[in-house]
């Protein structure tokens, strides 16, 4: 029999006569951890038309970039860069830009692989709602997604703090590279989201010009570590969010409560959810039916 929205193969009958959500189910039970193979989730979406989309760094760690969780959600290396300091020390602001000139490099080289562009085809076929991504990379656009929303923000733009101007990155890239001659030729390990390790370098006499306009602090175009995603951005995924039928999540571990506060909406509304991660998530106990898969192996069957 093909699974109902929600359901997943092991689901009692009195659960499915009685209509519970599964997230209700999961939640008396905190050792539920439904899983299922890749044709329940080619079933769980041939049953929706209006998908609601997350996706997270294990959607691009294909395309090389770097993730920074491990399979039990936990920290692979020293968290993202704190917003305060970014804003408060000028030596943190110059130490983040010389690891981000050597890193950019890579990051912008970087190509959509096959989980973007099956999502891309999810959505030309008229499946999906919106496409919300944790991501700062792009490539969903790149991949020929058009229904995006950049939750955290976007890497190849400048935000100056001061005027709110915004420029490209490639700009502050050549400004960067002139100022600082030598620094591209330094050995780089990469480093999720652009970034790169310059172990044992002096960043005190690396050069940050500052916006044009008004001189300013310039930043990356993108939500910091301990910095709020914009409100106006927020609700309108969350119109997004109740206009959709399902939601699914791929690639994200949804450690982090911007990303998390979606499942937490869905479930509240009895919205079935289907997650493809390696390893677990925070909304493991909310989730109808999980995926450990390879994002781009567990969406193959889109292309």
């Amino acid at each position: 029999m093909p699974l109902q929205a929600g359901e997943i193969a092991s689901e009692p009958a009195r659960e499915r006569a009685a209509g519970r959500p599964l997230w209700r189910r999961a939640q008396r039970d905190p050792k539920f951890r439904p899983m299922a193979g890749l044709g329940d989730l080619d079933t769980f979406i041939g049953r929706h038309r209006r998908l609601f989309v997350l996706t997270g760094a294990g959607c691009s760690a294909p395309s090389g970039i770097p993730d920074y969780r491990d399979a039990d959600g936990q920290w692979k290396r020293a968290q993202p860069i704190d917003y305060q300091a970014f804003m408060q020390d000028e030596a943190t602001r110059r130490r983040y830009w010389a690891r981000g000139l050597a890193g950019w490099r890579r990051f912008r080289a970087a190509a959509p692989n096959a989980a973007h562009h099956a999502l891309a085809r999810l959505e030309a076929a008229g499946k999906t709602e919106l496409l919300l991504t944790q991501n700062v990379d792009r490539l969903h656009q790149a991949a020929g997604s058009a229904q995006v929303i950049d939750l955290h923000g976007r890497l190849d733009a400048v935000r100056c703090m001061g005027c709110e101007a915004r420029t490209p990155r490639a700009d502050l890239q050549d400004d960067l590279a002139r100022l600082n001659p030598g620094w591209l030729a330094l050995e780089a390990r990469e480093a999720p989201d652009g970034d790169a390790d310059l172990d044992g370098a002096d960043f005190s006499t690396f050069v940050v010009p500052p916006c044009r306009r008004c001189g300013g602090v310039l930043k990356p175009d993108v939500v910091f570590f301990g910095e709020s995603v914009p409100r106006e951005r927020v609700e309108r995924a969350y119109a997004h969010l109740d206009a959709a039928d399902a939601m699914l999540v791929v690639g994200s571990s949804l450690m982090v409560y911007s990303g998390y506060r979606f499942v937490e909406r869905a479930a509240a509304s009895a919205k079935p959810i289907a997650a493809v991660n390696l390893g677990r998530t925070r909304a493991d106990a909310l989730i109808a039916l999980k995926v450990e898969a390879p994002c781009e192996a567990a969406l193959a069957f889109l292309l």
